[in-house]
């Protein structure tokens, strides 16, 4: 039982209604957690008076939480795992570029309905350097909106109406670093050394070779190396990500009480979860990569600890994009299991599926997949085909080897059929970040661009344009059924190409990820049901899913996906259960009809009586005549007549 089952527990056995007499129980029941968790990091006999500081903290953050909040967090504390609902449908989108700001997006809620979707993810609006601010994730605050999205009463006033229409609501908490212009390293600079020692700022360069020595680049092309010479400071400054992110050091304990009230206060202003970004990096140790290191699992064991203390109903998300067997530690290991953060991004679904796209074969995506550690039952997955980032290749060499295939080719073969290296390739990216020393590159394009939309249309190929919207609908609808919250990057639901404007804006045309960041197109979707375009058959094609997997509890992830070989490597069949019910998800990867033996789906319980139906095609699919055929990137959601 982990420690949100025991809330849940004690809420439910005690009669008290008393917000802080449950908030004293919260703590009572976390302490010993705490407690632990904190002297792991910084060590007892140095540290004493720095976790009485925390524990006198706690009851003042409790005070500040408003009360519609405490009393959300209270219901949902009984309720249970809101967040695993098949009713939860998600998308990711940039304010900006959506409709304006703030208001205008509120105006935009009739949308989010008629489309189905109840789940935002915001990207960045807090106040940012002007220029490069690498899309908003170097923070200038946590907590002051950027005048272009309006005002903190414009956010106050949207999420409260986001509560009155069950839409819940997920902004970033950049956990990692702030950027150069952040009150705190203002103060560095000007020399208070109380704020120097809140980042990695050192005298000379002497520890950051040392440090260099094991550390990967994340931007290799554009911020080569981790680290960046102030001369304001006469300092060298810790900078994995870009030079004007200042990365936190976690070594100081008042960081992180610091940053706890940051945290605490971007919850309070209606947020359902929070997002950390980049918390892989978290925590620092010379002569390691400084990436998932047991400190940094301890370290969001501890944010959650608190978190649940002080605001319940608030959850966590992990964006760790690491290798697979990685990415379930995120939830939490041993003692800590289900205590560290509640949902995590399935980076290494969506790859695979990419994967299998481009090889027309699912055997990494079945290998990779068998290899995943189960989650806790009580976290959860965000699936996506895009997100406003790039797509990585971060597939394991082992289970590459074992396909007989050599790793290194294998990524260059993928670079090339995504990035405009093959002419038979009907994809339209660009390559991300390659890096000439390791050979290694990322993806970056618009789902409907890397799936042959924009090639199709191009090249008025009708073919091609009915093939990539088959794509674009089979690989969504996987992340509909595959068990979890899917996420759909706004603009994807209705086939949005590749923006190449990005290029004329001097802030922005070093970072190729801006080709995947498109402004909402509101003149095609309000031709959607008056014209049979490409985009208003994606459309209404991914509406009707949604309101099938609102309408089937099966959808709700119940820690039950099962996975089913059949013989054919064209093919991915995967079960989803749910009390006698169950769905059967059968896709094919290839550009031909191929075909599967059936006689086994009798086997399974819930279809001895009776032939099933497919909730797609809404026809039934007779299994006694021993083959059935797949068309060229169909899927079939098959369940009992």
């Amino acid at each position: 039982m982990n420690q949100a089952e025991l809330h849940r527990l004690v809420s439910k056995q005690l009669k008290a209604k008393d917000p802080k007499a449950l908030f004293d129980l919260r703590l009572a029941t976390n302490l010993s957690l705490i407690q632990q968790l904190f002297f792991s990091l910084y060590p007892e006999e140095q540290h004493t008076k720095a976790f009485n500081k925390l524990l006198n903290q706690l009851p003042k953050l409790f005070a500040s939480r408003p009360d519609p909040l405490k009393k959300q967090d209270l219901e949902r504390l009984q309720a249970g795992n809101w967040y695993q609902s098949e009713k939860l449908m998600g998308i990711q989108l940039y304010v900006e570029h959506f409709n304006k700001d703030l208001k205008g997006l509120q105006q935009k809620i009739p949308y989010f309905k008629e489309l189905g979707v109840n789940f935002l993810h915001m990207m960045p609006i807090t106040t940012r350097p002007k220029g490069e601010s690498d899309g908003g994730y170097a923070v200038n605050s946590y907590h002051e909106i950027d005048k272009k999205y309006g005002t903190k009463e414009d956010l106050l006033k949207l999420t409260s109406e986001f509560r009155k229409q069950g839409i819940f609501l997920m902004l970033d908490f950049v956990v990692n670093h702030t950027s150069n212009e952040f009150s705190w390293a203002k103060k560095a600079m000007k020399g208070d050394k109380k704020h120097q020692g809140y980042y990695y700022t050192f005298e000379d360069d002497i520890i950051p070779k040392e440090f260099e020595k094991s550390l990967p680049e994340v931007f290799p092309e554009t911020s080569p190396g981790n680290f960046t010479y102030i001369p304001e400071l006469d300092k060298w400054v810790m900078t994995v990500f870009n030079s004007y992110q200042w990365d936190l050091n976690y070594t100081n304990p008042e960081v992180f009480m610091e940053m706890l009230a940051n945290l605490v206060k971007l919850a309070n202003m209606g947020v359902d979860v929070v997002r950390f970004d980049a918390l892989a990096f978290l925590w620092k140790k010379m002569g390691t990569i400084s990436q998932n290191l047991p400190e940094a699992h301890n370290l969001i064991a501890l944010f959650r600890m608190c978190l649940q203390v002080v605001a319940p109903g608030t959850i966590l998300l992990a964006e760790a994009i690491v290798a697979p067997t990685d990415i379930v530690k995120y939830f939490g290991e041993g003692q800590k299991e289900g205590n560290e953060c509640e949902i995590a991004y399935n980076a290494s679904l969506m790859a695979l599926l990419w994967n299998s796209i481009a090889t027309k074969k699912t055997q990494l995506l079945y290998k990779s997949l068998a290899h995943v550690p189960a989650k806790p039952r009580d976290c959860t997955w965000i699936n996506y085909i895009r997100c406003h980032d790039d797509i990585g290749l971060g597939y394991e060499n082992a289970l590459i080897h074992e396909l007989g295939w050599n790793p290194e080719m294998h990524r260059k073969f993928l670079l090339d059929y995504y990035c405009q290296r093959l002419d038979w390739s009907p994809a339209m990216g660009q390559v991300f970040m390659y890096n000439p020393k390791t050979g290694d590159g990322r993806i970056t394009g618009s789902a409907a661009s890397l799936l042959g939309l924009e090639k199709g249309l191009t090249e008025k190929n009708q073919g091609l344009i009915e093939q990539s919207i088959a794509k674009i609908i089979m690989l969504h609808g996987i992340t509909f059924a595959f068990g979890g919250i899917p996420l759909i990057y706004a603009g994807d639901e209705i086939g949005t190409l590749n923006d190449y404007s990005f290029l004329q804006d001097t802030s922005k045309k070093d970072d190729r990820r801006w080709l995947n960041r498109p402004m909402q197109n509101w003149d095609i979707i309000a031709l959607l049901d008056s014209q049979n375009l490409p985009q208003s058959k994606i459309f209404h094609t991914l509406q009707k899913l949604i309101q099938i997997r609102k309408e089937n509890p099966v959808f709700a992830d119940h820690n039950d996906v099962q996975l089913y070989h059949t013989g054919n490597d064209h093919i991915l069949v995967f079960e989803r259960s749910q009390d006698k019910n169950g769905l059967l998800v059968v896709c094919n990867f290839d550009e031909n009809p191929q075909v599967i033996e059936i006689s086994w789906i009798k086997k399974l319980g819930y279809f001895a009586q009776g032939d099933p139906k497919d909730l797609v095609s809404d026809q039934k699919i007779i299994v006694n005549s021993g083959l059935l055929e797949i068309l060229p990137y169909q899927m079939l959601w098959l369940k009992r007549d």
